[in-house]
């Protein structure tokens, strides 16, 4: 186990009331980190806080937060460093979609709002905790991207243009920071059966559609991409960076 130990280590995970980020929050805490919870809603964080503290008592805090606030995000770290001291492991996983269709159709505020919060938030939010990390000479943050970034879409076109910059937000980080033992490192995750992905799966034909080409033939489920994450921030990660995980099923060699 002490490849991915993560005791006495301090994680963020941004999005973790559900999905992949709560399956996150979970196994990192299981496997000895202090977790922050954090998403929009105060109510939702005090639950997956308080599942999390019921199995591993003391180990997670809720912070409520906005994405787009870059008041918000300084707040969740400062908060963090309060309590607990310190950032050692960050993962930007909350991320927005408000449009599905054409690119020709999106509205320009769908399309702002998708580039500000699943882009321009991680890079403000990264930029917050690296100071410390470069004191430390030490530190992991993993951006949690999609396949959608590395293909195009019909539908998701924004969405993913968001995406691949996420992955070349990870490759500058790791480039820039490196030197101060600093990894930074993207996941891919393929079609996880979340309530943020839900209109590619909820209708049986759909999701028919979008497994029949998979190796593994199926949907993946969120804690199928939580063990990324704890081998990212942990010791078994630590010669990894400027890298794209990608955990899909086999949908993007098939």
């Amino acid at each position: 186990m002490e490849l991915f130990d993560l005791s006495g280590k301090t994680a963020i995970v941004t999005g973790s009331t559900r999905g992949i980020g709560e399956a996150i929050a979970h196994r990192m805490a299981e496997h000895g980190a202090n977790v922050v919870i954090s998403s929009r809603k105060a109510d939702a964080c005090d639950k997956v806080t308080s599942d999390i503290n019921a199995k591993f008592p003391g180990r997670a805090m809720a912070v409520p937060c906005n994405i787009s606030s870059k008041e918000d995000l300084q707040r969740l770290v400062d908060t963090t460093n309060d309590k607990w001291g310190k950032v050692d492991s960050l993962v930007c996983n909350a991320a927005v979609n408000p449009f599905y269709g054409s690119s020709a159709d999106i509205p320009d505020d769908a399309f702002d709002k998708i580039m500000s919060s699943n882009v321009k938030s991680n890079h403000w939010l990264c930029n917050m905790v690296l100071p410390q990390m470069i004191e430390r000479k030490e530190g992991s943050i993993t951006i949690v991207s999609s396949i959608g970034g590395l293909k195009g879409s019909p539908v998701l076109g924004a969405y993913c243009i968001s995406k691949a910059a996420d992955f070349q937000l990870a490759r500058n980080l790791a480039v820039e920071f490196g030197p101060h033992n600093i990894r930074v490192n993207a996941i891919a995750p393929g079609l996880i059966k979340t309530d943020f992905a839900k209109a590619l799966w909820d209708n049986p034909e759909t999701l028919k559609n979008s497994t029949s080409n998979a190796p593994l033939r199926r949907i993946g489920l969120p804690d199928e991409i939580a063990g990324a994450a704890v081998f990212l921030s942990s010791k078994a990660g630590a010669f990894m960076t400027g890298q794209g995980l990608v955990i899909d099923g086999g949908v993007t060699i098939s």
